[in-house]
């Protein structure tokens, strides 16, 4: 994504600094450590991190000989500029990755760095590079001007390294400003390869037979969601057994009170233009830290149709610099991989997420506890810092119930997750804890709720950064950053104005292996 590329060059020199509320400081733990000198690390438990410097957008990954092969934005300069490029890690789970180091580097052509765009298995050897090669289109600057421009990058050693094709773009800017993060898939119908391009607050589709030559074929306008990013297109079948095709942005929804995260509407797509179902988006996350969101195929052998796969960089342009991970020499991390599925209700689809299930393999121990009754709030005899927490929520009458998490032990610091039942409305708060946002504007991330069913599920991941919150079939999740003190590990359980029920609540401690 190219604002990395302008704004970060500005901003990426600033240097940042950060004391936890107990005042300790990181440092890496390495095998010549005194286990006395052992300092806590910010480094995630389980979810992905850069191995070091910086990282921003995740690029689609693909599936290849039995590995998922995953692409991001790599600066090796940073905290200074210089542009991004291409890293590469493969997994066989989407939850234990090995760095392979960097795919397409920047500066060994004219045109400067690489920044997003997508790959693809060209099986059928429609570009000429052979038979299963990988071939990436990716935005990079013109060497006459910086313009955004689409250029051809391939693989013939199964993604290891890519090859730029020509100094010259296969997709030249045509006039506009904005013009950047392609996304490609092959739409087996028209047999043809089709484009999504984010233009501004318009989505342009482009078509290709080689993946060389691209003819514009349609433009879908945007409304009232800022300038769009990182367009998605793909197809699904419903839970009802009908198929539908899903068009995705990262947009910017907060001047209409709306989420910055991801963008989709669902419709109809006849190889030449998307018809939307309604013109209003929908919302992949609700929560501050979820963008340039990328969606992909299961595995070989599977039903790719009833379900896909999501993740994104868990982080906000807002307040890209603003972390204490840079103690530690470095700063990107990525969401959970969840699983998404189509889901039809009151005549209508959407999106659902689960956390992807490869993660139960990650658990440590688990702790379950009986029926708890909560007027006030109730402290578990547990603690924790990277954990899933489930639990049913029940009530007749109450104000305000769920839980704080990563609490001190004087109970003043505390992320809160739960339902405001007056307000009819879930939420995420951080004003209890050192947050990324100086100036107070992302503290609470909300979702409308029903609460007139006077129940709900919730499930929890809390790492050492981040919390991600699936509510009840996961049509609502929030995924945010948080930076608690080294000891706040508390978890309490709250209900304001009247009694709830907090049943089937079970905590996986988590941890890679």
């Amino acid at each position: 994504m190219w604002i990395f590329c302008l704004a970060g060059l500005i901003a990426i020199g600033l240097a940042v600094h950060f004391s936890t509320n107990d005042n300790k400081e990181a440092t890496i733990v390495n095998e010549e450590t005194p286990l006395s000198n052992i300092k806590p690390t910010y480094r995630a438990a389980y979810h992905f991190t850069t191995p070091d410097k910086w990282m921003n957008d995740p690029q689609r990954p693909i599936y290849l000989d039995g590995k998922y092969h995953y692409y991001y934005l790599y600066n090796r300069d940073y905290p200074h500029g210089n542009g991004t490029e291409w890293r590469h890690a493969t997994s066989t789970d989407l939850v234990h990755w090995t760095d392979e180091g960097v795919a397409i580097p920047k500066y060994t052509n004219r045109n400067g760095d690489p920044w997003s765009g997508s790959v693809v298995v060209d099986t059928d050897n429609t570009a000429g590079f052979g038979k299963g090669a990988l071939v990436a289109i990716v935005t990079q600057p013109s060497a006459d001007g910086g313009k955004q421009e689409q250029y051809l990058w391939y693989s013939t050693n199964k993604g290891k390294k890519f090859t730029s094709y020509r100094n010259v773009p296969v997709l030249p800017n045509p006039g506009t400003h904005d013009f950047r993060d392609p996304k490609v898939i092959w739409d087996p119908e028209s047999r043809k390869w089709i484009m999504t391009m984010a233009e501004g607050t318009k989505i342009g589709f482009y078509e290709s037979s080689n993946l060389k030559n691209w003819r514009y074929i349609y433009g879908f306008i945007t409304e009232n969601i800022g300038i769009v990013e990182c367009p998605d297109l793909y197809r699904m079948r419903a839970d009802d057994g009908t198929y539908h095709w899903i068009l995705g942005a990262s947009a910017n929804g907060k001047a209409t009170g709306k989420p910055n995260t991801y963008a989709y509407w669902t419709g109809k797509f006849d190889g030449k233009e998307f018809v939307p179902d309604i013109k209003e988006p929908q919302w992949l996350d609700y929560g501050f830290d979820w963008y340039a969101a990328v969606t992909f195929e299961e595995g070989a052998g599977s039903d790719k149709d009833s379900h896909r796969y999501a993740l994104a960089w868990m982080n906000n342009w807002d307040y890209p610099h603003t972390t204490p991970t840079m103690q530690e020499g470095y700063n990107g991390t990525n969401s959970i991989v969840r699983q998404i599925k189509l889901k039809s209700a009151d005549g209508m689809y959407r999106l659902v997420s689960q956390p992807a299930e490869g993660l139960n393999q990650l658990t440590k121990s688990t702790e379950s506890f009986q029926r708890i009754e909560v007027n006030g709030s109730t402290t578990l005899n547990t603690t924790g810092d990277a954990y899933q927490l489930d639990a049913d929520i029940s009530w007749s009458e109450v104000k305000n119930v769920g839980f704080r998490l990563r609490e001190s032990a004087d109970k003043k610091r505390h992320v809160d997750v739960g339902v405001f039942v007056e307000g009819s409305y879930s939420y995420v708060n951080r004003a209890k804890t050192w947050q990324p946002d100086k100036r107070g504007t992302y503290v609470e991330s909300r979702a409308p709720l029903n609460t007139g069913n006077k129940k709900v599920h919730l499930k929890i991941l809390v790492d050492k950064t981040s919390i991600e919150v699936f509510v009840d079939d996961g049509s609502v999740v929030f995924s945010n950053v948080i930076f608690p003190g080294w000891k706040d590990k508390g978890i309490t359980l709250f209900s304001e104005g009247g009694t709830a029920v907090f049943e089937n609540v079970v905590i996986k401690h988590l941890g890679k292996n």
